[in-house]
């Protein structure tokens, strides 16, 4: 029997892909191949961004329960902090969540699971994808699982299986890029001392290396990550006892126990193609890249959201295929600028060279110090880092501008005592926002789409929007269709354009 969606793979992606899918009623299979879900912390940097996205499911909260939330960045050298940024205060006005959070991948991923559980939905896990062959109408999907063989006929095929993606190795698909040479390490240990503490995250950086400090919501514990000492590199099995005086000596923890520790090689490489036919890449499966910033993860939800919505429309038959072409340009087009970016700044963080040493232990400070104090710039860096500034202003269903705010754009956040305009995004549909009056006649013409009238307030203003303008959000929280007369006549033709059959 055709399932609609097969997606295979159960981490943050794929699980967030079902999430979505879930709640906008459509049918689907989850496979992993693993027999139970991670039990290690692994990503830990949950940005703002997914934040909203989770609120838009009803989740962000549990996941920030259960996670530590930083608001500043502090850069050591040789032990003693020299510069510290507070990213908090300045992002209060852009987003709900001003702040980065700290969340353990494993319990990030109980709560992802524990929410489709509810829904009725489970993993099959111990399934492992051993091929699959398409046609205009569907893919059929080889299955191995402890009972045997399967073949399961999917409409679509999402690969949300990690860097050796088993969808990519089976499609006609290069994975272009390199390995850094450095060997890095990731450990949970519990600690005490000053970057132990829960006030943010900590960069410590020295001659030959440089070691990051995050905190975990156990008391004491931190995440350690980093590059092995020179010496341990060559080393066939690399033990925690290798990094340890590095830590200390860079750090100033008094450590007291390893939780989890390992090493590994970084990689930087982007897909050819996050599409082919009715098969789609997300995630790692399509891109990875330096741990630089905590961007991973939250990229690999970001193509996860893109990804289901655009599915769920052609599937209930309000959108035509060519709603689908649109997923691949606009997660690529960043997935691209964010692997030359993190390659940019992890080599110059983490050069072996005489250069590399200079850059980490004066120009770095002194930059950091330097820039931080102007409040303009920590909002940018805030933006950036939170990826609340991604944008798809030059995608083909992003048409026109209404004041300051572009189609493509996600939809500026409005908060006061009585509006917060984020709310009606939980609808996960199409809606229509207007800031000020709407003009007569307007709701009646747009039929199926919902309005959401908001009045008019400065603060709507400083965020870019223009008074009495509509706004045609996508179910992702991104404007789709900007313009400053309300005219639901474009909005018709916007949505026949994506080749909708139910609203004309």
């Amino acid at each position: 029997m055709k399932t609609p969606v097969l997606i295979a793979g159960a981490g943050p992606t794929g699980l967030v892909l079902a999430l979505w899918l879930k709640k906008q009623g459509i049918a689907f299979r989850l496979v992993d191949q693993a027999a139970g879900p991670g039990e290690t912390s692994r990503a830990l940097a949950v940005q703002a961004r997914t934040l909203e996205f989770y609120r838009q499911l009803g989740i962000a909260d549990r996941l920030i329960a259960a996670g530590t939330t930083a608001q500043s960045i502090t850069l050591h050298r040789k032990g003693q902090a020299v510069a510290t940024a507070l990213i908090g205060a300045p992002g209060r006005d852009l987003s709900a969540f001003p702040y980065l959070l700290f969340c353990a991948q494993d319990v990030h991923e109980k709560i992802l699971i524990a929410e489709l559980e509810t829904l009725g939905v489970r993993v099959e896990r111990g399934t492992k994808l051993t091929g699959f062959t398409q046609n205009a109408n569907g893919v059929t999907v080889r299955l191995q699982t402890a009972a045997g063989f399967e073949e399961v006929e999917a409409g679509y095929l999402c690969g949300c299986d990690g860097a050796h993606s088993d969808v990519r190795h089976f499609m006609t698909n290069g994975f272009p890029g390199g390995t850094y040479a450095q060997v890095f390490y990731v450990a949970d240990v519990e600690a005490s001392g000053e970057m132990a503490g829960k006030d943010g995250l900590h960069i410590s950086l020295s001659r030959d290396s440089f070691c990051i400090v995050m905190p975990v919501k156990t008391q004491g514990t931190v995440r350690l990550t980093g590059l092995v000492p020179r010496a341990a590199e060559l080393k066939e099995k690399i033990a925690f006892a290798d990094i340890e005086g590095s830590v200390v000596r860079n750090t100033g923890l008094q450590l007291k126990s390893v939780n989890w520790f390992s090493s590994y090689h970084v990689h930087h490489r982007v897909a050819d193609r996050f599409r082919e036919g009715r098969v789609f890449l997300a995630g790692d499966a399509g891109h990875i890249h330096s741990p630089a910033g905590g961007q991973g993860m939250n990229t690999g939800i970001g193509d996860a959201v893109n990804l289901a919505w655009k599915l769920a429309e052609v599937l209930h038959g309000r959108a035509g295929e060519n709603l689908l072409d649109t997923y691949e340009p606009e997660r690529m087009a960043f997935a691209r600028v964010l692997v030359k970016t993190t390659d940019t700044a992890f080599k110059l963080i983490a050069g072996r060279s005489v250069a590399g040493a200079i850059f980490r232990l004066y120009v770095l400070p002194a930059v950091f110090s330097f820039m931080f104090k102007f409040r303009p710039i920590v909002r940018q860096a805030y933006r950036v880092i939170s990826q609340i500034r991604i944008h798809y202003r030059f995608s083909a269903i992003s048409r026109g501008h209404a004041g300051g705010v572009h189609a493509g754009e996600r939809l500026p956040w409005v908060q006061n005592a009585s509006v917060d305009n984020f709310l009606p995004l939980a609808s996960l549909q199409w809606q229509v926002h207007v800031y000020g009056e709407v003009k007569p006649g307007f709701k009646e013409h747009l039929r199926d789409v919902s309005l959401h009238s908001f009045e008019w307030s400065k603060a709507a203003g400083r965020k870019g929007l223009l008074k009495d303008a509509m706004y045609l959000i996508r179910p992702d929280g991104y404007v789709g269709l900007a313009n400053a007369v309300q005219d639901a006549a474009l909005i018709r033709e916007y949505l026949t354009g994506l080749g909708a059959t139910v609203r004309r």
